[in-house]
């Protein structure tokens, strides 16, 4: 196994395998961060793949004294959607969530139950996430779904620490407030 920064340049001097690496490592990390900023699989494919055009374009400008990978790759695809968020304004007021899951996120052991409880329960999750506003969203993903912490979101964000955590905060109240609603 190669570092990033190993990766990173091999893949710029060409390495095919260097690349292929590389989306493995981080193709489901990005994918899932813009399924629940989305709500869509198809969108969050779609984007997902926007994503690395981008990072690949990019690569070359990567400066791992200044972030690590994974928070540099966070940064263009939190950029990259909110610029999507700005584009599709107008269309996301008449869109539905089309219930569609990852298959990444199935439940193992083929227990229909438990598969059937675990998909109600994502729905439910992001149907709650997809009520908080952009700003709210984007820190509660990033600190409870994708497990980073408060100086990386601050990075990826490029906002105060500080701002950081209140945005969590308000977040999560938000959404524990939109989820007791929906039990209705």
């Amino acid at each position: 196994m190669y570092s990033d920064l190993e990766l990173v340049k091999r893949c710029l001097r060409g390495d095919d395998a260097a690349w292929e690496a590389l989306l493995q490592t981080y193709t489901r990390r990005v994918y899932n961060l813009c399924y629940r900023f989305t709500g869509r699989s198809e969108d969050a494919e779609d984007l997902t793949q926007e994503i690395f055009i981008k990072v690949f374009r990019t690569l070359k400008s990567y400066d791992p004294l200044r972030a690590k990978l994974t928070t540099w790759i966070n940064r263009i695809t939190r950029n990259h959607l909110v610029d999507h968020y700005r584009r599709t304004r107008g269309d996301r007021a008449t869109s539905v969530l089309d219930g569609e899951m990852p298959i990444a996120d199935a439940s193992p052991g083929g227990n229909p139950e438990g598969s059937v409880e675990s998909r109600e329960r994502r729905e439910r999750l992001q149907a709650g996430l997809s009520r908080l506003s952009p700003d709210l969203r984007e820190a509660v993903i990033l600190r409870d779904l994708q497990d980073l912490d408060y100086a990386e979101i601050a990075q990826v964000l490029q906002i105060p620490e500080g701002t950081v955590k209140s945005r969590i905060n308000r977040g999560r109240l938000e959404l524990a407030r939109t989820l007791k609603r929906m039990d209705r």
